[in-house]
């Protein structure tokens, strides 16, 4: 199971504080069971200092195999325990619309 890989990859690399992966793929036109789009939130010590550009870049870099069978979309939230603390008073957030890069018609 995908979820899996990636909750094993992420933690093993980043070693964060809080993890959430979400299977989104239902909500996009793919085959049953596809698991191809998911929405992740991390917060790790390790985004400290680095910008969402270098924190998006470690998270790729962790999943990069994940990618080559089969994941297509990514959502990534991630937070420093600060940033963590304040943006969880908010609630959770939307991924963005797929575009249907995967779509099987």
């Amino acid at each position: 199971m995908r979820n899996q890989r990636l909750n094993d990859k992420l933690t093993k690399e980043l070693k964060p504080t809080f993890l959430h992966i979400e299977d989104e793929s239902g909500n996009h036109s793919v085959p049953e069971g596809s698991e191809s789009h998911f929405k992740v939130v991390v917060v790790s010590d390790q985004f400290e200092g680095a910008s969402k550009i270098q924190r998006h870049q470690k998270i790729y870099g962790a999943l990069g195999d994940e990618f080559k069978t089969g994941l297509h979309a990514l959502s990534i939230r991630a937070y420093t325990i600060p940033e963590w603390e304040k943006e969880k008073q908010h609630g959770g957030y939307d991924s963005p619309e797929c575009l249907g890069g995967s779509k099987k018609l």
